[in-house]
């Protein structure tokens, strides 16, 4: 597709870079925008291209399209738990273990692949490798995802979650006793020592907030209730650790303990951290209803807490 091109008119002028090409680019959300910036695929005579970039009237931006590829990734006849779809979205119960979409050392396998089989109509904005992947979970975490059935929905719910509108509340289990109403607000980026990491420390980090809304106290460990208001890689993960409150069972960032008291020991069944996506909630992109998706804990982190001391009697 040829480069199309604008002049800010006046305006636009004082606009941020990413919000003035939503603006003219039609169609478009703000994430596939700004991943046009992070890409190189947009220029201004004289400046450096970045989203918060203030326009000027007059400037000149240039701006590179590329086609959106169809998918060259295979359909796998994988289980799909499908909580709910319709012609333009799908609900899904993501298992733990299962990665989202292809990747390095991830060709095959992932949901993704599952998505390709069970369904024929998938947007096409994340690129071939994610069609329909509008958000995403670690590969050890389960529970709800919202995947996008065309385009139309795909920058309507891309462009909820980037405003905050969409609801987020996950189930973690954690080291240490936190009290509910405590608010993480630390921003997060890649972590400069190792880049597989993200980190609360890094140089060039994003705004991020995460709080804890319940809490069940028991023996060494707290189950909490945890939402977000953005949605960073690796959150969550991150916040809590940077707390000191890691965790149970997430090996990156410090919930795993080599001496487990006795009466923890149930700890040990553990193959992934304790994180489950319970609720999401959003509004759908077609006809403005309000829907919500909840997933109980699946049975190997229930099998966890029915170990655990005090959990039965307190529940």
């Amino acid at each position: 597709m040829p480069a199309v091109e604008f002049n800010v008119p006046s305006d636009f002028s004082g606009q941020r870079l990413d919000r003035f090409l939503v603006s003219v680019l039609e169609g478009r959300s703000r994430s596939f925008v700004q991943k046009l910036i992070e890409d190189g695929r947009i220029s201004i005579a004289g400046r450096e291209a970045r989203p918060n970039l203030s326009m000027r009237e007059g400037d000149h931006v240039s701006v590179d399209v590329p086609d959106v590829a169809p998918s060259t990734v295979s359909g796998e006849a994988l289980p799909l738990d499908v909580l709910y779809q319709d012609t333009d979205l799908a609900v899904v119960n993501k298992p733990a273990g299962l990665v989202v979409h292809p990747g390095a050392g991830h060709a095959s396998g992932t949901l993704v692949n599952a998505l390709l089989h069970h369904m024929t109509d998938l947007s096409g904005i994340g690129g071939e490798a994610r069609p329909g992947i509008v958000h995403r979970l670690d590969r050890g975490t389960s529970g709800v995802m919202v995947i996008a059935k065309n385009d139309a929905a795909h920058q309507e719910l891309s462009r909820q979650f980037q405003d905050r509108e969409v609801e987020k509340e996950y189930v973690a289990l954690v080291w240490g006793v936190v009290q509910a109403g405590r608010r993480i607000d630390a921003a997060i980026g890649r972590d400069p020592v190792n880049r597989q990491k993200m980190s609360a420390r890094a140089k060039h980090a994003r705004s991020a907030v995460t709080r804890i809304t319940r809490a069940h106290h028991l023996s060494g460990v707290t189950l909490c209730q945890v939402a977000i208001h953005t949605g960073r890689t690796h959150q969550i993960r991150v916040h809590l650790s940077a707390i000191g409150h890691p965790i149970v069972g997430d090996a990156v960032y410090g919930g795993v303990r080599r001496r487990i008291p006795g009466d923890l020991r149930a700890l040990q069944r553990l193959e992934r951290p304790f994180l489950h996506a319970e609720r999401l909630a959003f509004t759908h992109p077609r006809d403005q209803r309000r829907m919500e998706f909840t997933s109980p804990l699946p049975d190997d982190l229930m099998q966890v807490l029915e170990g655990l001391p005090g959990w039965k009697t307190d529940e």
